[in-house]
């Protein structure tokens, strides 16, 4: 890692990862110090290099200022004032110079927040501006000129009268009403905006524990680092100072709205997704905000709204920061790049810039936990998916979480989440491989749109492969050790594809141990298409094993190649199978991803015994597979139970060897 200073480990402290209150605090540092190198003179604009945004430089360097900013806020605040590098200082400084002159093309002057579709990009910096004023106002804003104070109201207020992208960017004006009103400035427009954060958060609940990202079913980090952490922060700091003049530390619910409840609820299945090697699930759009995926552990630690030990969430959190410190996120210059592990083009949106990855600040939220807080004195625990193997259907969101503590590797399986808006079209041009992949893990991403796709199910249509756009939860369920997830979707060719009316693709995921049951039920295919299964992308650079076997209505096995590669290698393998397809056909395939050394192959789990079909070995992990029209009956070879799948209903059993 490229950050001097680090203190020595503590293993007695925290056997898994090593990393102590005092890591955090010297990371915090060492980040904040290399940004500010890019400051402008006076601090209001931090123009880190690299590409621009598309909401082009000035509003890159007002995000520098805004996110560093936050990490400050956290780092000072959780030492009670404490700041002897003068973070608050510099940043009083900045704050009064770029709000002199809002809009003016000079060196300092901040961009003024604007709609979203007219460079609204600063309403997101507003958020973390007001929040780390919040978070600091003993030692920073009820120090400030007057003059100063009205200034920064003014600039702040930009993010109450324009309109928010339609999903958590209404947090941000929510979080700007949310301090003015702190500091005696509300009124019925801080008000308002307040009330109308709440009321759309309230339609985009799920449950348990997961919100939309606006309307929709987009189910991401985004419930972590903003769906909860805005709301659940703001009921924290409103409860007020403690006996020390300090925010409210007390680690125990503190407001009894219901936003605290469901943030301990998310974390109930949230912790598991995180592996062992301590990173977080890869999926979802702004995965170069890194470790702020672990802020929602953090936060519930320091609220009290989880259902986590603090010795299992101080192994979450250190783990998350320690995984990418380890993995080059930090460059030699001492700046969060714009990537995954090192830099990584595909990881990105539009929107990222040079200062983008510093929404990691968020995860610095665990400071505000004193030094004396059972967080950070409490033994490090293992993290949930360092247990025995689990299997967690989460109906609400439409995914299931897989876990194997031989190789620590979390696979999450999407039957639910999309970010296809209720109002946009399917076409095949805005597919996204953070959305649009049947699977996800902690160990593998997946490959990029001009490569071919990962754990995807594809018609091939007039040389066209289909995408998968918007996802129609079926079920999900659970039973002991082993969960089912199920959806359809329409099958979307690129353009000058023919529109293929009445097909469908219904398809069942069902997991025991690491093993993965894929079964489609492709439904109107036009005769002469062919119908494509891949599973996992792996690569030399990951020691991972990608396996996928079929198990009835494949015919062809091989392997595609992915040489722009992943996340996690720069060149990568997808295993594939093919067949024929023409109106409704039936396709099931066993498919694993493991880094367990010596681990059997899937090719020794399974044999397939179809009536008036084909009689054989398929793999080592079923011992028999009956199919029809519309079901699939297999029996596993580790004990004798069977699954049995049937469509038109839809229902899924999992019978234990007693019961046939």
């Amino acid at each position: 890692m490229d950050l001097p200073g680090l203190p020595a480990e503590d293993r007695e402290l925290s056997p898994y990862t090593g990393y102590t209150r005092a890591h955090w605090e010297v990371v915090a540092d060492g980040l904040l110090r290399a940004a500010w190198r890019w400051a402008t003179p006076r601090g209001a604009l931090l123009d880190l290099p690299g590409r621009p945004s598309a909401s082009g430089v000035r509003s890159d360097g007002l995000e520098g200022y805004a996110r560093t900013f936050l990490a400050a806020a956290f780092r000072v605040s959780g030492a009670g004032g404490a700041d002897p590098d003068g973070w608050l200082e510099r940043y009083g400084e900045g704050l009064a110079a770029g709000t002199a002159t809002p809009g003016r093309d000079d060196a300092e002057s901040w961009p003024v927040i604007r709609d979203v579709h007219a460079g609204g990009q600063p309403m997101v910096e507003s958020a973390s501006v007001a929040l780390g004023l919040r978070l600091t106002r003993p030692w920073l804003w009820d120090r400030l000129d007057g003059g100063v104070q009205d200034r920064a109201e003014e600039w702040l207020r930009g993010a109450l009268c324009h309109v928010p992208s339609p999903n958590n960017w209404y947090l941000f004006p929510y979080t700007v009403a949310g301090f003015l009103e702190s500091v005696g400035r509300g009124d019925a427009e801080t008000a308002r905006a307040r009330s109308r954060a709440l009321d759309l958060l309230e339609g985009w609940y799920a449950g348990q524990g997961w919100y939309a990202d606006g309307d929709g079913r987009a189910f991401d980090h985004y419930n972590g680092w903003a769906l909860h952490l805005y709301p659940v922060l703001d009921a924290h700091l409103s409860a007020g100072p403690d006996h020390s003049g300090q925010p409210h530390h007390a680690g125990h619910p503190d407001h009894p709205a219901p936003h605290g409840d469901r943030l301990r609820e998310h974390l109930d299945g949230f912790s598991l997704l995180f592996g062992a090697d301590g990173a977080p699930i890869h999926f979802g759009r702004s995965l170069t905000y890194r470790f702020a995926a672990a802020s929602a552990v953090g936060l519930g630690a320091v609220t009290g709204h989880t259902p986590l030990t603090p010795g299992t969430s101080r192994r979450l959190i250190s783990g998350s920061l320690r995984y990418f410190l380890d993995r080059g996120a930090v460059g030699t210059d001492g700046l969060l790049g714009l990537g995954w592990h090192g830099p990584h083009g595909a990881t990105l949106q539009r929107y990222s810039g040079p200062a983008s990855p510093y929404w990691a600040s968020k995860a610095f939220v665990c400071l505000l936990a004193p030094a004396t807080h059972p967080l950070w004195t409490a033994t490090e625990q293992p993290a949930p998916s360092e247990g025995p193997d689990q299997v967690l259907a989460l109906p609400a969101p439409g995914l299931l979480i897989q876990t194997t503590r031989a190789d620590g590797i979390v696979r999450l399986h999407n039957h639910g989440s999309d970010h296809v808006g209720p109002d946009q079209p399917e076409e095949a041009r805005d597919e996204d491989p953070l959305y649009s992949r049947q699977a996800y893990s902690t160990r593998s991403g997946p490959t990029g749109s001009a490569n071919p796709a990962d754990n995807h199910l594809a018609l091939v249509l007039a040389g066209a492969r289909s995408v998968r756009r918007r996802i129609h939860p079926l079920g999900s369920g659970q039973g002991n050790g082993w969960g089912w997830a199920a959806s359809w979707h329409r099958p979307v060719f690129p353009g000058g594809a023919p529109h293929v009316p009445g097909l469908r693709v219904e398809s069942v995921t069902f997991v025991r141990g690491r093993y993965e049951l894929r079964v489609h039920r492709v439904c109107g295919a036009p005769y002469g298409a062919r119908v494509e299964q891949t599973g996992w992308a792996t690569g030399p650079e990951e020691p991972l094993h990608s396996e996928l076997h079929p198990v009835h209505g494949w015919e062809v096995r091989d392997e595609a190649r992915a040489p722009a590669g992943t996340a996690f290698t720069r060149w990568a393998t997808v295993p594939r199978l093919t067949a024929g397809t023409g109106g409704t056909g039936l396709y099931a395939a066993l498919a694993a991803l493991t880094g367990e050394p010596g681990s059997a192959p899937v090719s020794e789990a399974v044999t397939e015994a179809v009536p008036e079909t084909v009689t054989g070995p398929v793999t080592e992990a079923v011992t028999e597979v009956t199919a029809g029209p519309g079901s699939i009956e297999v029996r596993w070879a580790q004990d004798g139970a069977r699954t049995r799948i049937t469509f038109e209903p839809l229902r899924v059993e999992h019978l234990p060897p007693a019961a046939g």
